[in-house]
C-alpha cells in the first residue's frame, strides 16, 4: 500500500509540473479576433493577455462605436482564449490523475 501511495504522489507531482509547463506554453499561444467588418483587430494570448490592438482610422472618428467594437471583439477573443486554456489544462490534469477508486471527477 505504501508503494501505491508513493506512486500516486509521484504521479501528482509530475502532473503539477506538466500543468505548470502547459501554463507557460499557453502564454505563447496567440488568438486573433476581429470585428465582423475587420475595422478592429485584437491579438491576445491563451492566458488572456492582450498583445495587440489594431484600429482602422475610420473608427477613431466615433468614440461610442469604437468602445462597442472593443468590448465585443475583446470579449470574443477572451472567450476563445478561455476555452483553449481550460481545455488544455483539463487534458493535462486528466491524463495525470492517479486512478483512485470512486474518484471520477473528469468523466
Amino acid at each position: 500500500m505504501f508503494g501505491d501511495m508513493m506512486g500516486m504522489m509521484n504521479k501528482i507531482k509530475e502532473t503539477q509540473e506538466k500543468v505548470e509547463a502547459t501554463k507557460e506554453r499557453l502564454k505563447t499561444v496567440l488568438i486573433d479576433e476581429q470585428s465582423s467588418d475587420g475595422l478592429l483587430k485584437v491579438t491576445i494570448t491563451a492566458t488572456r493577455e492582450i498583445r495587440n490592438i489594431s484600429i482602422a482610422d475610420e473608427l477613431l472618428e466615433d468614440k461610442e462605436q469604437l468602445e462597442d467594437y472593443l468590448v465585443l471583439t475583446l470579449n470574443k477573443a477572451i472567450t476563445k482564449a478561455s476555452d483553449i486554456n481550460e481545455a488544455e489544462l483539463a487534458a493535462v490534469a486528466k491524463d495525470g490523475m492517479p486512478d483512485i477508486p470512486g474518484l471520477d471527477m473528469f468523466k
